[in-house]
């Protein structure tokens, strides 16, 4: 289908659109959309979000008719299904519904939980990839999914950054290729459209978009060998979508605008620049370009709502994701259709690409059933018993012995009986996310003699009452967090008990269920290990390893040293 973008130079051969029709899907498209008024049209241009995945809240959202629905986790499975097979039964227009299906805790607790991408890049096996990707492809699809927000490719160099970290394959752009183009290829097999972020590339600045507008200060030479590269080869590879951010690229708009000063620091998500010719033009993309999340201070921080919403789509962004008011944000893009700051042309191009991601899946052919599969059919699909032991074996594959300097493994009742543990255990800041738990990790101790007590600031560890001290941190990379840091204040329950360490009396043990980088909050501490997400199966796989049943076989994906010689010993 020509979708009718004007003509931008390029350096790339023509290339196959990811969305390319049959003739009969193509006459779809163009039949749909020009029976939509141009209200309609604009009303297909936005993903609403839901947060309760819940009929009543379907119902409200479908009133505005939107593009598509983008759902988080929860914890009730007739509850998703029926506010899913609602959503695709009543809309007009096919409805596609998407969600960030990353891994990690950040999962249905009804679907096979798998690690997040830190972890699985840990395990350092493609072909285990692959079989996890084709897992949440089946899976997903079963509970009405089309479309993911995933993979994530940012590099993570940053390593205070507290976005990226563990929803990262890592820092090495050969890994996160490899392992990106096997879960894109995996997914889409499944019916599953996957989508490529965050463009122009995320990680090297240790500040989150969902904030402020961040900065990837790149020269152009680097991010073509990097950035550039990756999102290249994924294009040829035929991902459907890609996220434009809320992420500057100085050095690509003072390329084109040599004396660009405050517009040199532009969120892509409203770049002509970046969206237009970089990615369009120079990189070949002719699939369809989603905005991040637009309630976040990346954008909201830089330009008014009046001036953003229409202006997300004439730069470039097919559709627009989210929105507090949507029926004022339809009204505003309408406003700057008429006032020409949305130009017809890119209204028509958004909309038909927009049907294109439709038609290209299938869902204007589809019956009800499947779409989305009657209860107990979805049941089947979900946590089958082969899906269960390939992701055993990728969570015991992805954990991870950073340091053990002083051959502290394995531990045993003979030597550490006494453990205190330390956690940050309780409410998780991440939307969707359980409360962290870490249960199954003391159960799997106590069964093998140990005796583990809870951390009490009245009565502080000490050589004689304590054989090993145990510091379980869980935090995953979040978004809207800020920072990330090992909390000493927090975890001993005060700013005085924070400055008291154990590590030089008492055998002292860190694991990070979370972020990669906790090492740097302490560097002396004698052996750490990264287990990347806090599930209850990579608990109990840690224990067999802790004990010695098992070896550790991670591969760290990042320098889980942070650069510091000062870590290593």
């Amino acid at each position: 289908m020509n979708i009718g973008r004007e003509s931008l130079s390029t350096d790339v051969a023509q290339r196959t659109s990811p969305l390319t029709l049959s003739p009969e899907d193509t006459r779809w498209v163009e039949r749909t959309r020009d029976a939509l008024s141009v209200e309609a049209q604009i009303a297909q241009l936005f993903i609403l979000s839901s947060r309760h995945d819940s009929v009543a809240e379907t119902d409200e959202l479908l009133a505005h008719a939107p593009g598509g629905i983008h759902r988080f986790p929860t914890r009730n499975l007739d509850a998703a299904w029926a506010a899913a097979r609602d959503a695709v039964e009543r809309s007009d227009v096919p409805l596609i519904l998407s969600g960030d299906i990353e891994g990690g805790t950040v999962s249905y607790p009804f679907t096979t939980a798998i690690p997040n991408q830190m972890g699985i890049a840990a395990c350092d096996d493609i072909a285990l990839s692959t079989q996890l990707a084709t897992i949440v492809g089946q899976e997903s699809r079963a509970l009405g999914y089309n479309w993911s927000f995933t993979p994530v490719v940012d590099i993570n160099r940053a390593f205070r950054n507290p976005v990226v970290g563990t929803r990262s394959y890592g820092s090495d752009p050969d890994r996160i290729l490899d392992q990106a183009k096997a879960y894109i290829r995996a997914l889409q097999a499944q019916g599953v459209a996957a989508c490529a972020k965050h463009w122009p590339g995320d990680g090297l600045d240790d500040r989150d978009q969902h904030l402020v507008t961040s900065v990837n200060d790149m020269d152009l030479a680097e991010w073509e060998a990097t950035f550039g590269r990756i999102f290249r080869a994924l294009i040829d590879d035929g991902v459907m979508t890609i996220m434009s951010a809320h992420i500057a690229l100085p050095a690509y708009i003072r390329d084109k605008l040599p004396r660009a000063g405050a517009q040199a620091y532009e969120p892509a998500s409203v770049s002509r620049l970046l969206n237009e010719e970089l990615l369009r033009g120079q990189l070949g993309f002719e699939g369809l370009i989603l905005s991040d999340a637009t309630v976040m201070g990346g954008i909201t921080s830089w330009m008014g709502r009046a001036e953003a919403v229409p202006a997300i789509i004439e730069n470039g962004c097919d559709m627009f994701l989210f929105s507090r008011d949507p029926s004022q944000d339809m009204a505003l893009m309408l406003k700057g259709l008429r006032e020409g700051r949305l130009s017809e042309r890119r209204l028509h191009e958004a909309v038909t690409r927009c049907l294109s991601l439709k038609a290209k899946l299938g869902l204007h052919r589809m019956t009800l059933d499947e779409r989305i599969a009657p209860l107990p059919q979805v049941r089947e699909a979900l946590r089958r018993p082969d899906h269960l032991d390939v992701a055993r074996r990728a969570v015991a594959d992805s954990l991870t012995l950073v340091k053990d300097r002083d051959a502290l493994l394995p531990i045993s009742p003979a030597n550490h009986q006494r453990v205190v543990m330390i956690s940050d255990a309780g409410t998780s800041f991440f939307a969707g996310a359980p409360d962290r738990d870490f249960t199954p990790l003391v159960q799997g101790l106590e069964e093998r003699g140990f005796a583990v007590r809870h951390f009490d600031a009245e009565a502080m560890p000490k050589p004689d009452d304590t054989d090993l001290v145990l510091y379980l941190i869980g935090q995953e990379a979040t978004p809207g967090l800020g920072h990330i840091f090992l909390d000493f204040a927090k975890l001993h329950a005060g700013p005085r008990n924070a400055m008291i360490q154990f590590n030089r009396e008492i055998p002292t043990l860190l694991v990070s269920f979370g972020q990669p980088y906790y090492l740097y909050d302490a560097p002396n501490f004698s052996t750490y290990i990264n287990a990347y997400a806090s599930l209850p199966d990579i608990q109990t796989a840690l224990v067999e390893r802790l004990v010695g049943e098992a070896a550790f076989t991670g591969v760290s994906p990042v320098d889980a040293f942070c650069g510091k010689g000062q870590l290593r010993w």
